[in-house]
């Protein structure tokens, strides 16, 4: 029994949020030549539009294409807008599709403590209206982010017309998880130490580069010099993981108390679920099957709030669903946007 629940509880943790390979977006790059929104590695090594909030602070977004309603992509913890190299362009043939970083995130400014999802959304909130990009609004949340898109989604009931969660992290996580697997499920103090040491690191009087621990807060080589170099800044700031550290405290309480407190039914608002396949892979065969019924109950649980929800399994991918299996992504938004366009008005006799 107690190997059972080691390896289940190391699954549970290694699957949680994606995030040591989300860790500053620095798994994956976009191609070195430019893409189908244009966005290059190096445009992705300098901001897209910063747009200035009324406390002065600013929000990095990146807009490509036309058309409504506007995509809006929330990325998982500690991803960049570049989370969405994979998906953004191939929204943008049809529809306005618009990316960004969350505060202390990429190229935008730190916002104060605490960074729960109720201040992550109301920045977002803030950023739209000072950018003038209005709904109708088509919201999809990654791992993480999904907590965030369905709180924003709270705050603008009228605009936000549907939703796509991409395998999302649920409010309360680790009690939902402990209920099966026992206590320390969804446990998140290993993540969070990681984000602590480099927290430490970046502030430390000796240059942290030359601090051998400070390697693993470093982004890979193998990108665009201009890109790696821009990576690499961001992970020096201390604020970059000040803010790593705040989201994660908040995660399963302070986050999942405002979902809590949130709609707790979406109407007949198009939502679409999508739960990785292979999310559980690297766990024991004897142990796959248990794990992805948990994981697709708790998507199923959330889906079920719309009568129009549903959730869907995405063959051949892990978490990064974005990445593995970007066509899933997109498949799921243009369905989310057909069904909500209003019905089409019969002529007149």
């Amino acid at each position: 029994m107690a190997m059972r629940s080691r390896v289940l509880l190391a699954a549970l943790l290694a699957a949680a949020l994606g995030l040591v390979s989300m860790s500053l977006a620095t798994a994956f790059a976009p191609a070195p030549g430019a893409s189908e929104t244009g966005f290059s590695q190096d445009a992705y090594a300098r901001p897209g539009r910063l747009v200035r909030l009324q406390d002065g602070r600013r929000l990095n977004f990146r807009c490509a294409g036309a058309g409504s309603p506007t995509i809006l992509l929330e990325g998982g913890f500690a991803a960049t807008s570049m989370a969405w190299s994979e998906v953004q362009g191939k929204l943008a043939r049809t529809h306005r599709a618009c990316s960004y970083d969350r505060a202390g995130a990429g190229f935008s400014d730190p916002g104060p403590s605490p960074r729960d999802g109720a201040a992550i959304a109301e920045d977002l909130d803030d950023g739209l209206r000072a950018a003038h990009i209005r709904g109708p609004f088509v919201v999809v949340g990654h791992s993480a982010g999904g907590l965030y898109a369905r709180l924003f989604a709270d705050r603008r009931p009228r605009d936000v017309v549907g939703m796509v969660l991409v395998d999302p992290s649920v409010e309360h996580q680790d009690r939902r998880f402990a209920v099966v697997f026992g206590p320390g499920a969804a446990d998140l103090s290993k993540i969070r130490s990681r984000a602590w040491n480099c927290l430490v690191a970046s502030e430390s009087a000796a240059a942290p580069l030359a601090d051998p621990g400070f390697a693993a807060c470093l982004p890979k080589h193998g990108r665009s010099d201009s890109l790696q170099g821009a990576l690499q800044a961001q992970a020096l700031r201390p604020s970059t993981w000040r803010t790593q550290v705040s989201e994660l405290d908040n995660l399963w309480t302070t986050t999942s108390d405002e979902l809590d407190r949130g709609r707790q039914s979406y109407g007949a608002m198009p939502l679409i679920v999508l739960t990785a396949q292979d999310e559980y892979v690297d766990s024991p065969q004897a142990y796959q099957a248990e794990l992805m019924a948990v994981w697709r109950g708790l998507h199923r649980e959330i889906a079920a709030r719309s009568s129009r929800g549903d959730e869907r399994l995405v063959p051949k991918s892990g978490h990064l669903v974005m990445l593995d299996r970007p066509d899933a992504v997109v498949a799921a938004v243009s369905e989310v946007i057909d069904e909500a366009k209003p019905p089409a008005t019969a002529p007149a006799p």
